[in-house]
């Protein structure tokens, strides 16, 4: 469970209860709860959003939300020893052993890459049939991420749609003044649900969405250029060095390697 997220998401909701009540008392509530607005807002983005996508890619998206509230594990630090450990492998008993070692491995990715070496595939191929794969998960990422970023725009253009409903009902009633505050309440609503589906919901959810893809690739774009190393042959330490230099200085050190690893022997 993701706690960032889940916090998010509930204080940002109680920072909205508490400026209610803040202002207008627990009664206040009931003030900012409207069926039709609900109606219009919600139902109109969600449906506008449906139609910018296929049904399938639709769901997908939907279902993508409890994804913002899973976390992801993606220890470097393990990755690299992991491929550290398989270039001490291949250094000792040469580049078909690692077909052995690559049965404890449960990361379908870098299993692919060993066989990969293993057959004695060009390395240019490789690379380009592992980069090949990793655009083709970015690009499913993407969609999922681009569905959040199409609510979001469709939610406060909803609660606008919904603001002009309620004004347009409001001076067609003019003559009864008592109605004109009430209805522009009702009518102000719709911007308000709009915001909260923009701001509450789709940007932070698109947002961590896109930051667990980053995650990913770049623990992808290790594993790709170290199988490449493996392949080359080069030196575990300098492999080591090649690897930890797509992560910033100060999380170097913090790196938990050498165990992974097993030492160069």
């Amino acid at each position: 469970m993701d706690i960032a997220s889940l916090a998010g998401f509930a204080l940002g909701l109680v920072m909205v209860i508490f400026g209610i009540v803040s202002s207008g008392g627990t009664a206040a509530i009931a003030n900012f709860i409207d069926i039709p607005s609900v109606i219009i807002t919600i139902g109109g983005s969600m449906f506008g959003t449906l139609g910018c996508h296929k049904l399938p890619d639709f769901m997908a998206g939907v279902k993508s939300l409890t994804m913002t509230f899973k976390d992801p594990k993606y220890d470097i630090g393990e990755v690299i020893g992991n491929i550290i450990q398989l270039s001490n492998v291949a250094r000792k008993e040469g580049l078909l052993a690692l077909e052995e070692a690559a049965n404890g491995i449960e990361d379908p990715f870098l299993k692919k890459g060993i066989m990969l070496v293993v057959d004695g595939t060009d390395p240019e191929l490789v690379r380009g049939i592992l980069e090949t794969d990793l655009a083709c998960i970015e690009q499913r990422h993407k969609k999922v991420i681009g569905f959040w970023a199409r609510w979001e725009a469709l939610g406060p253009a909803w609660g606008m749609i919904g603001t002009l409903i309620g004004l347009v009902n409001m001076l067609k009633n003019l003559e009864d003044a008592s109605t004109i505050g009430p209805n522009m309440a009702v009518a102000l609503l719709t911007t308000l649900y709009g915001s909260l589906i923009a701001n509450w919901i789709c940007a932070p959810a698109g947002a961590k969405l896109s930051v667990n893809n980053d995650n990913e690739m770049m623990v992808k774009e290790i594993t790709v250029e170290g199988l490449l190393s493996i392949q080359a042959g080069e030196n575990p330490r300098v492999i080591e060095e090649k690897l930890k230099s797509f992560i910033a200085p100060s999380q170097r050190e913090a790196l938990n390697i050498g165990e992974a690893a097993g030492g160069e022997g």
